[in-house]
């Protein structure tokens, strides 16, 4: 054990949370496939896409590539947008 292996799961620990209130909590799941399917939606299309990360200065995923691309734009965006 090293010093900072305390903080080596904080980053999962505080998105399984976030996900548990903002998704999980929120009903009661029919069948393992419909809950398999919202957290697939949950995270392509809200978490990653549509949702404001303060890593990003408060900006979506989107946003913030668009701003990094539009900066250096030999740098291929990680999310393709039509």
């Amino acid at each position: 054990m090293s010093v900072g292996d305390c903080f080596d799961n904080a980053l999962m620990e505080s998105f399984w949370a976030r996900m548990q209130v903002e998704l999980l909590d929120r009903r009661r799941w029919r069948t393992r496939i419909e809950l398999a399917n919202a957290i697939f939606e949950y995270l392509e299309i809200f978490h990653n896409r549509q949702r404001r990360h303060t890593a990003l200065e408060m900006r979506t995923p989107i946003e913030y590539e668009r701003i990094h691309h539009d900066n250096n734009p030999t740098v291929t965006p990680l999310i393709q947008v039509s």
